[in-house]
């Protein structure tokens, strides 16, 4: 993430876990704000778009098409990905958050502990439609398991492998790579002339987390034990940050320019021509609105080491991913916030704002839509149900990918930077990750 301050961040989560009962937005009763203010909301969505510009003329209809209806006015700000944790934790910590606000669901157990997220009891449930309307495997990312629910799933994503149909025929190159080692082989085949075979966002930390857990899952290891320790330097999650980062420093098919990007620039290399490949969820939208057309790309499953096909265990080839709505439990229009929810989760909207995003939706009712049976969508929804994992479900999640994120981020930084990244200086800056979450 760009200029994100890891050590502060790190401060703030752990402050707020050591003491979630003290500060304003994080009392630990089970009540839920007041309704002083029941004539507007504030709203902080994700960038879920190409830009921040595209998610504000997506989002701004449906906004206003809520206030028809209710008269409650949403001002909305979307928050870009490198800043969304930031904020929520110094939201969380101040006590001075939106109303509503979207999450990585990744986050929901990290935001739990704090108290800070009004609980999705049954009663809060049955105000908008009822817990089953949503898929179980999106409920369990909402929040540590035994508990109820921190946030109510609104996207849900998986990765996938994004290749370039034109640049792949220039280059002779028949389909997109299955294995890691196939990855290599055809990636220093597409990196000549200024143009790369894939794509990174060195210096976002969430997507650091995200392929750093793949290759970790991948080598056989976990970031955490069964007791919930970190283990961060253990040798297999040495291996796997070492294996994703010598893609720049070694086999030389990521450009050193993305040690830098964390705002989607991958993406519009990829549109451009000058990337062949991204590992991403969900970037049709992205794409076309880079000037991209049906047919320009192919998608395929993420690889998986050789000799194996996407599934469980070290075949794993995505961390589920997915977007939650979460409401802060001090907002002065709870009535509103729980009606707004229902709104954005509605049959109608979620068909709307997933087929704008070629996200999945999380609503039963809205994947029968035939929109969502698309080969992208395709791809996403099997490996969802088939090779997908859930990140750590540990309140110190959001810690993690702050302290693991940012040693991805200084590894990316050597090897652009020409210096060689060996298993001794992997090793050095995931010890001192760990080293962060018993500050």
């Amino acid at each position: 993430m760009r200029r994100t301050r890891a050590a502060a961040a790190v401060a703030v989560t752990s402050a707020l876990l050591a003491a979630a009962t003290a500060c304003g937005g994080g009392s630990a009763d089970s009540g839920g704000g007041s309704n002083t203010a029941p004539k507007e909301l504030t709203y902080w969505a994700s960038n879920q778009g190409p830009d921040i510009a595209a998610d504000q003329a997506t989002l701004g209809p449906e906004l206003k098409r809520f206030e028809q209806q209710t008269g409650i006015k949403v001002k909305l700000e979307v928050v870009p990905w490198s800043d969304l944790l930031n904020r929520i934790l110094a939201a969380t910590a101040s006590g001075q958050g939106p109303d509503v606000l979207n999450i990585g669901n990744t986050w929901s157990s990290s935001l739990q502990a704090t108290g800070a997220l009004l609980p999705w009891d049954a009663k809060n449930f049955d105000a908008i439609g009822g817990k089953d309307r949503f898929v179980a495997s999106a409920i369990g990312s909402a929040g540590a398991t035994g508990k109820d629910p921190a946030a109510v799933p609104l996207y849900s994503m998986s990765y996938a492998l994004y290749y370039n149909k034109k640049m792949f025929r220039d280059a002779g190159v028949e389909k997109p790579p299955a294995t890691w080692d196939e990855m290599v082989t055809i990636g220093q085949k597409l990196s000549k002339d200024g143009k790369w075979a894939l794509g990174a966002e060195g210096s976002n930390l969430s997507n650091n987390i995200h392929q750093a857990f793949v290759f970790s899952k991948q080598h056989g290891a976990e970031f955490f034990d069964g007791a919930g320790k970190p283990t961060f330097d253990s040798p297999g999650n040495v291996d796997a940050v070492k294996q994703y980062v010598d893609l720049m420093a070694k086999d030389k098919i990521i450009a050193p320019g993305n040690a830098e990007y964390d705002k989607n620039q991958s993406l519009q290399d990829f549109a451009n021509g000058k990337t062949a490949m991204v590992l991403w969820q969900s970037a049709a939208t992205s794409f076309k609105a880079n000037g991209m057309k049906e047919g320009d790309w192919g998608v395929a499953p993420v690889p998986v080491p050789a000799g194996g096909t996407p599934g469980a265990g070290k075949n794993t080839n995505s961390m589920v991913a997915g977007i939650n709505m979460a409401v802060f439990k001090n907002t002065d229009n709870i009535d509103g916030a729980l009606k707004f929810v229902k709104f954005m989760t509605s049959d109608e909207e979620q068909k709307a704002l997933n087929k704008s995003y070629g996200s999945i939706p999380p609503v039963k009712a809205a994947q029968t839509d035939g929109a969502f049976a698309t080969d992208d969508l395709t791809v996403l929804r099997d490996t969802l149900g088939t090779s997908a994992a859930p990140l750590p479900q540990v309140p110190e999640e959001s810690q993690f990918e702050t302290a693991v994120g940012t040693a991805v981020k200084e590894l990316f930084a050597e090897a652009a930077a020409g210096n060689p990244v060996t298993t001794e200086s992997v090793k050095a800056k995931l010890t001192k990750a760990q080293q962060q979450m018993s500050k």
